[in-house]
């Protein structure tokens, strides 16, 4: 192999026949009791089936986890409370779940570094291999649809409320796993959409 070809960026990372529209992504979204990847814990998974720009509402995930590990000051945001009255699977059980809903799919989140890396945490305490699928990000894949112009001035960080307010998206149900990861599938939707309307666009372009 020569230097150039080792250093050379791979171009492509699914070939042509693979399309946005024929690709399983799960749309995921974690509450937690708190941003600390080591000591705080996951409460919560919600996850979607996005194909087909079809969100499959009726083949949703979602999954309580028990747990001794509790804060007051994030239940009032995501209002799920140590004695909340449903069956939780342990934190083991609620990952052999999720992985099975999860399969090769590819990841969307916003800000998909934190979830991923609470879910990489919660496997590793279990013993359980890290995530390989691939992933992307909304809050990313955002800014390629906004106008580079010195008038205009972007933001380093849009947050999840910024997209609901800009694609004029519901948010009755923000700060509910499975209610994010919905906001943030039509938030997917409505980027691939505008990225359309600009140049042709396919799933190796989302990635790069």
């Amino acid at each position: 192999m020569s230097l150039f070809n080792f250093f050379k960026k791979e171009e492509n990372l699914f070939d042509e026949s693979v399309t946005i529209e024929n690709t399983r992504f799960v749309v995921l979204d974690t509450e937690t009791t708190g941003f600390d990847y080591e000591n705080d814990r996951i409460l919560c998974i919600g996850a979607l089936i996005l194909q087909n720009g079809i969100i499959s509402i009726q083949n949703s995930f979602e999954v309580y986890i028990e747990q001794d590990h509790y804060d007051k000051s994030t239940a009032q945001i995501h209002g799920i409370l140590k004695a909340f009255v449903i069956q939780r699977p342990n934190e083991l059980e609620a990952l052999q779940q999720f992985l099975s809903f999860l399969g090769d799919s590819i990841i969307i989140a916003h800000h998909t570094i934190f979830d991923v890396t609470m879910i990489n945490k919660a496997l590793e305490r279990n013993g359980l291999p890290e995530l390989t699928n691939k992933r992307l990000d909304t809050a990313y894949l955002y800014k390629k649809t906004l106008i580079k112009s010195h008038l205009f001035e972007r933001k380093d960080h849009y947050t999840l409320d910024d997209l609901a307010d800009k694609f004029d998206i519901s948010k009755k149900d923000r700060h509910t796993a499975l209610g994010d990861a919905y906001i943030t599938a039509i938030a997917f939707l409505k980027i691939v959409k505008k990225l359309k309307e600009k140049k042709e666009i396919n799933l190796n372009y989302l990635f790069k």
